[in-house]
């Protein structure tokens, strides 16, 4: 089974923000995503809110039909809202106020108790959980120790890569981080950086199960609409997925 695809609609918020007004409306990016294809919808709710908006999260639980991924950062009041919101899955980054967007993992070692916390808070809501760390033998393990279900891998060494042999590196490291995941009993996904034109050689690993993919996306949605760009991005994905 090829690996699924989560489509991250942060960023049509992004452009209905830059004029505080109510359109584009995220939500319908989410159905239309869905009608693409899209095997899930992955939202970021900021403690500052620059983008998706706790009426956005709300209107999503309700709408989307597939799984609902919330991307959050560990803050005791974010944990909280996604008690109460019971989206189907929540990952837990990073979050600076000052970045565009998340880069690079969260640290699980360094943060262990306070993750800790929000990992046996949101599951005993019944909720998924998945850490988006980097491609680090110790952090997958102390994910799975700590308890999380899934480990999203950071794929930004591979998408900022500009020499044959700094990608050739990336590639080997997340192998290697996917039979570290694998043996340690969780679910491995990808994310961050990833295009139309550098999604073929990661989709071509084996043992990804799903990739989170958001700018890329909206950006061709501007073009072709978001239906045709999802259908386009799981094309690929399904194209290049080994059998």
């Amino acid at each position: 089974m090829p690996p699924l695809l989560g489509v991250n609609i942060d960023h049509v918020a992004t452009v209905r923000q830059a004029r505080r007004t109510d359109e584009p409306d995220p939500t319908w990016a989410a159905v239309e995503a869905q009608l693409g294809g899209a095997d899930g919808i992955t939202f970021h709710l900021r403690e500052d809110r620059r983008h998706i908006l706790d009426r956005d999260a709300k209107i999503l639980k309700e709408m989307v039909s597939v799984n609902l991924n919330m991307e959050m950062a560990i803050d005791s009041d974010i944990v909280a809202i996604a008690v109460d919101l019971r989206p189907g899955q929540c990952t837990l980054v990073p979050e600076k106020r000052e970045e565009l967007t998340t880069e690079g993992g969260l640290d699980v070692i360094r943060h262990k108790t306070r993750v800790a916390s929000a990992v046996s808070a949101l599951r005993e809501a019944g909720i998924k959980v998945s850490a988006f760390i980097e491609p680090i033998e110790e952090q997958i393990r102390a994910s799975a120790d700590i308890g999380f279900q899934a480990v999203e891998l950071w794929t930004g060494a591979w998408a900022h890569a500009t020499s044959e042999q700094d990608q050739q590196a990336a590639l080997t490291t997340l192998r290697e981080a996917i039979e570290v995941g694998r043996s340690a009993g969780v679910d491995v996904l990808g994310g961050h950086g990833l295009t139309y034109r550098n999604i073929g050689p990661v989709a071509a690993l084996p043992g990804f199960t799903e990739f989170n993919i958001g700018h890329s996306i909206v950006a061709r949605a501007i073009f072709v609409g978001m239906r045709q760009a999802v259908r386009e991005m799981k094309d690929l994905i399904i194209r290049y997925a080994p059998d």
